[in-house]
């Protein structure tokens, strides 16, 4: 994916806020004259017959009450679908004016739209622009390449274009101890702030600021990547036992000042400025909320008290806040998985409901860098043998009993549309997924080399569909699941990096209940004896035996993980 920013212009400097949008001018070096205003148009993505684009225009002059951006093109780029303005084309001249809620341009403001567009032959970029009929000062468009151009705030479109990712060393010890464990304990995966001792580290393990200072030792000249998991809001994980935190329902002051503040003022330390820390917001959260709340037979007590108290809404959003301020820090809001939020009832409900946490406790759409999807989940990552347009007899797969209606079969297509459903509510025609490929991978000898049988729709489902699960819902330490794709930066359109979120090898949660003091419970979803809730259709968890409490080291999963990867070790 690329979203690249192109160059800013030499005469002219952008200030940006903590959000990372241009909002006023600086005022221009003796004998450079004061451009009117200037255009950031930028071809996020392109294919052979279409591309999506993201402008920005910043006005210098007077404040405007309405505006409009006029363009041409020098080839057959025709505007197809647009988002926050009213976008029109004659030939090859292209006019964006306003919308109703955002005519209002002020002295040094700044607005973006963005669009869809068709073309064959030659995508030329624009070379005039004009806001009013003024002609604008604008870039040569080159903006560089792979997506790693600061944009004002100083942060890059796609942190992970061009860096490596740090490796856990703790993690890496684990992996390595293990029979075949080398050819993986080299892979970066994510580390778990889960509870407030986890800051300052656990049992003598490495807290945030160790991990920070192993990261920079990793680093040497080159980028890199640190990947955090932000994850102890109060009531967490309303409707899972295993993964219950510390926090009560009510002690959000506690999570604000004894968890993210700290967790923030780390971070802000100039020592580690030259990391680019990605953090991952509130695992299994918000979309507890809409799935689990109301007249649904998945709803669950707990969930109904944080919808109502709603300290999951700004939970997030002050972490949101408080991290997306730092300059270094990109913040990938967790957006559930296909087998969650797929289906229509949940699909727009969900994107809503993230806008809204994302615009509380002092947070903007501008503190969200994009979305992960699948983290601790197993859903596989596309599903070449059925798609959600197939029939069998003329029976949709929508009405087979593993798909269920829902809209999506595989992670990678949910991903993608989510992120458009997304911009359309508000976010950033910018923003990029991740989508966590530690366990979903499903390969060895149970993967399907091809479709099912097609006797019946559940046949040709069940017999060609590569995730093995019993059911979608189920989550806890799956048996047969796989590793995944390897970790890797933009893979695909709309998508910044496949990652390992979550370490292979820790736990989902005890098979049976064990005494902690970690505020951990035990979910009857991982007893392998189990026969199910409303939430997996009353069926067999699936759950391998003997496990331990979530976030413990399982080493019968991580060998099956490595048995059944897909791409094999």
């Amino acid at each position: 994916m690329s979203r690249t920013r192109t160059a800013i212009l030499a005469a002219l400097a952008l200030v940006a806020g903590a959000s990372g949008t241009a909002v006023a001018a600086v005022a221009p070096e003796p004998g450079i004259a004061a451009v009117p205003c200037t255009v950031d148009y930028k071809v996020q993505t392109q294919w052979d017959t279409g591309f999506t684009t993201a402008v920005t225009v910043t006005n210098n002059g007077a404040a405007k009450s309405s505006w409009a951006v006029k363009w041409s093109y020098a080839g057959n780029q025709k505007v197809t679908s647009g988002w926050n303005a009213k976008i029109s084309q004659s030939g090859t001249a292209v006019t964006a004016a306003n919308e109703s809620y955002n005519g209002s341009l002020a002295s040094g403001g700044s607005v973006s739209f963005g669009f869809n567009a068709s073309y064959s032959g030659t995508n030329a970029l624009p070379t005039t622009f004009t806001l009013d009929g003024v002609t604008c000062n604008v870039d040569d468009g080159s903006g560089g390449g792979g997506g790693t151009d600061p944009d004002p705030s100083g942060k890059v479109d796609n942190p992970y274009a061009g860096a490596k990712v740090y490796v856990n060393p703790e993690w890496s010890a684990k992996a390595a101890a293990e029979t075949g464990g080398s050819r993986v304990a080299s892979q970066p995966t994510g580390v778990w702030l889960d509870r407030i001792a986890a800051i300052n580290g656990v049992n003598g393990g490495m807290g945030l600021r160790a991990h920070l200072d192993a990261a920079l030792a990793q680093k040497g000249s080159s980028e890199e990547v640190v990947q955090l998991v932000i994850y102890d809001l109060p009531g967490r994980d309303c409707a899972a036992l295993a993964s219950n935190g510390e926090l009560g329902p009510t002690e959000i002051d506690k999570y604000k000042t004894q968890f993210i503040d700290p967790i923030a003022a780390i971070l802000a330390d100039s020592k580690y400025a030259s990391l680019r820390i990605v953090t991952t917001i509130e695992i299994d959260s918000l979309p507890n909320l809409v799935t689990n709340t109301g007249s649904r037979a998945t709803a669950t007590p707990a969930c109904e008290t944080m919808l109502a108290n709603g300290n999951y809404v700004k939970g997030v959003g002050y972490a949101l806040n408080k991290l997306g301020a730092i300059p270094n820090v990109y913040n990938y809001l967790d957006a559930g998985h296909h087998g969650w939020i797929g289906w229509d009832d949940n699909f727009a409900p969900s994107a809503t409901l993230f806008k809204q946490a994302a615009t509380s406790e002092g947070a903007t759409v501008g503190d969200v860098h994009g979305f992960i999807t699948n983290t601790a989940n197993y859903s596989a990552l596309k599903e070449n043998n059925f798609t959600i347009n197939d029939s069998v007899n003329g029976t949709s797969v929508r009405q087979s009993k593993w798909v269920d209606w829902n809209r999506y079969v595989d992670e990678l297509s949910f991903a993608q549309a989510f992120r458009t459903q997304l911009v359309s509510v508000g976010f950033d025609s910018g923003i990029g997924m991740l989508i966590d490929t530690s366990r979903n991978g499903w390969g060895g000898t149970a993967r399907p080399t091809g479709p099912g049988a097609t006797t019946s729709v559940d046949t040709y489902v069940n017999g060609g569909r590569y995730d093995r699960r019993i059911h979608v819902g189920n989550w806890c330490n799956q048996s047969g699941a796989g590793l995944g794709e390897r970790p890797q930066a933009a893979p695909a359109t709309g998508i910044d990096a496949y990652v390992w979120m979550k370490p292979p090898g820790e736990s989902d949660g005890s098979s049976s209940a064990i005494a902690n003091d970690e505020g951990k419970g035990f979910d009857r979803m991982c007893d392998p004896t189990y026969t199910g809730n409303a939430r997996n259709g009353n069926s067999m968890s699936g759950a391998l035996p003997n496990a331990p409490l979530s976030g413990h080291w399982f080493s019968a999963q991580f060998q099956e993980l490595m048995k059944n990867a897909y791409p094999a070790l």
